[in-house]
């Protein structure tokens, strides 16, 4: 159960994970298939933005660690949440594609230092015993995004882009109050964390900065660029993939993606009671494999659709799809990000946090970038889910041998 004084670590961590990749990323994969559909932009450059925005994300990963070193944590927070809420509000009228490319940039760059910034200094400060069942849940902020993208970008499209834009600016805006009020009062909520635990809130043994480069957290850095890499299809092209390509309708895939907001939303939660019933590592591997499977479905199930009743079928598959690779966005973050804090220590976790997710955020933007070419060659999405299927299964190996001594 949550307590009272940990209520601005978790609002902290919240607040960052929702704003920061939630809404400035979700959001705008459910917003692709409108911006196509208005005329905004054609299916290539619609393509072409959504890498604009891991681009962004990757040049923020590498930054964020040194922002921190300059600046205190609710400064940097507090820049972060205005430059996502600037992006969306510069997005609200058609314009140049090179001027939206930039604003995504800008928001890929925000949502990568809230990403980073706000779980570690929440979890950082939590105590040892609470960090298995609470720091998986301060990435429950995506899933949240997610969700709200979800429900909220398809009623606001059916009135005008220009109003979805604006919606998505004010909620972002609110997030960011939120969160930095909350930022700040993370010295005295842990100050009386260590108060009430000064055993369990000890550095970890293993917590020396000069063994924080063993072989294990390098295996477990690939292994989480590979995540990175293969689950773009799901995060960027998923939405327009079913509604275009499958021919489904928007409606479904609005539903789709609610149930991928719905999985991001519990994932960090079942990711908590795994890590908290099994080791970290084994919560990995597992969470690796399962995500592996699920990006498979999309490319079986065209061929089983020829043996078995289709509407029902692809409802089901479907959703077991999007709701598991859902589930597993946040929740392999927050796995990552555990695993790491328990080979490293809370010291150095901050910095290696960055270097994995600017490992990451690299994956992912040349992930996105040369999916997002190979579509412009081909026109087809299917065969980029079979790519990063691949991609998965040679991190699930990866998580495998990057087990300690």
């Amino acid at each position: 159960m949550i307590q009272r004084h940990e209520l601005p670590l978790l609002l902290t961590g919240l607040m960052a994970t929702l704003c920061g990749v939630g809404l400035s990323r979700m959001a705008f994969t459910a917003l692709m298939p409108a911006l196509v559909q208005a005329h905004w932009f054609s299916p290539d450059q619609a393509a072409y933005l959504g890498a604009a925005t891991l681009l962004g994300y990757l040049v923020g990963a590498l930054g964020a660690h040194g922002l921190t070193e300059r600046w205190s944590v609710p400064r940097v927070l507090l820049g972060s949440f205005m430059a996502v809420t600037l992006s969306f509000a510069l997005s609200a009228v058609p314009q140049p594609f090179a001027l939206f490319f930039a604003w995504r940039c800008l928001a890929g760059m925000a949502a990568a230092v809230l990403m980073v910034i706000g779980p570690s200094a929440a979890m950082a400060a939590l105590p040892t015993a609470r960090r298995a069942a609470l720091g998986p849940v301060l990435f429950a902020g995506v899933g949240m995004g997610a969700l709200m993208s979800a429900t909220l970008v398809p009623a606001l499209v059916r009135l005008d882009l220009f109003w979805t834009w604006v919606a998505l600016a004010l909620v972002s805006a609110l997030c960011g109050w939120w969160g930095w009020r909350s930022s700040q009062r993370i010295p005295a909520a842990a100050a009386r964390l260590a108060r009430q635990q000064p055993a369990v809130a000890a550095p970890l043994p293993n917590a020396a900065p000069g063994k924080a480069w063993l072989l294990p957290v390098l295996w477990l850095l690939a292994a989480y660029a590979c995540d990175a890499a293969g689950f773009v299809p799901h995060t960027v092209f998923w939405v327009d993939y079913l509604a275009r390509e499958r021919q489904l309708g928007t409606a479904f895939g609005a539903l789709q993606w609610g149930l991928f907001g719905l999985g991001a939303l519990l994932g960090p939660i079942a990711t908590a009671a795994c890590a908290a019933r099994w080791d970290w590592h084994r919560a990995v591997v597992g969470g690796m494999a399962l995500k592996t499977l699920a990006v498979c479905i999309p490319v079986v199930l065209p061929w089983a659709l020829l043996h078995g009743p289709a509407p029902t079928l692809q409802l089901v598959a479907y959703g077991v799809s999007s709701f598991i690779v859902g589930a597993l966005s946040p929740g392999m973050a927050a796995l990552t990000s555990g695993r790491l804090l328990q080979l490293v220590g809370p010291l150095a976790h901050k910095r290696i946090w960055g270097y994995a997710t600017a490992a990451f955020a690299l994956a992912q933007a040349l992930s996105g970038t040369g999916m997002a070419w190979l579509y412009a060659q081909s026109h087809i999405y299917q065969p980029l889910f079979a790519l990063a299927a691949g991609v998965l299964a040679l991190g699930t190996l990866l998580a495998w041998a990057s087990r300690s001594r």
